[in-house]
């Protein structure tokens, strides 16, 4: 849904992201950026190992089966057209494209996908990792890891 007088476009989806359908939200003739942030399911997670505050210890690769998410969703939406909002002021964007997956994202899968436009390149670039930081702090969607050994973990919203 595109609102914020069809600025941003903030969506919450259960199925793959397709891109075709996004790329036309961020067109605007009077900017000559538009960036784009897919995160994707990677195969290898790193964990702390049982000792890890033992001197010398260190953290395991184990490997990633899939990621789960879980939403409170209205709540989600929420914070997501806020976030879109405050992104829009601070960094003088024209638009912004957030879709987030919930459910099962196997690897290699987006799992979010943020765009955004501006007249010039460094607003756009700033602005990414600043939504990206804001959204996995700020917004409650949580990720559970699927390991490979049949072991499940929370991931921490901080956590890279």
């Amino acid at each position: 849904m595109m609102d914020n007088i069809n600025r941003t476009f903030v969506q919450l989806v259960q199925t793959p992201i397709r891109m075709e359908p996004l790329l036309p939200l961020l067109d605007d003739p009077d900017c000559g950026a538009q960036s784009w942030f897919h995160g994707v399911t990677r195969r290898t997670t790193m964990v702390d190992a049982p000792s890890q505050s033992e001197p010398g210890s260190r953290s395991q690769c184990q490997i990633t089966e899939t990621l789960f998410y879980e939403s409170h969703q209205t709540m989600a939406l929420k914070q997501l057209h806020e976030l879109a909002d405050n992104a829009l002021q601070r960094f003088g964007l024209s638009r912004i494209v957030i879709v987030h997956r919930l459910g099962e994202v196997p690897i290699g899968e987006a799992s979010v996908v943020i765009g955004c436009c501006s007249a010039h390149r460094r607003n756009s670039f700033d602005a990414l990792p600043w939504m990206m930081d804001e959204l996995k702090s700020n917004v409650a969607i949580w990720k559970q890891e699927r390991l490979q050994d049949g072991s499940t973990l929370w991931v921490h919203p901080t956590t890279p």
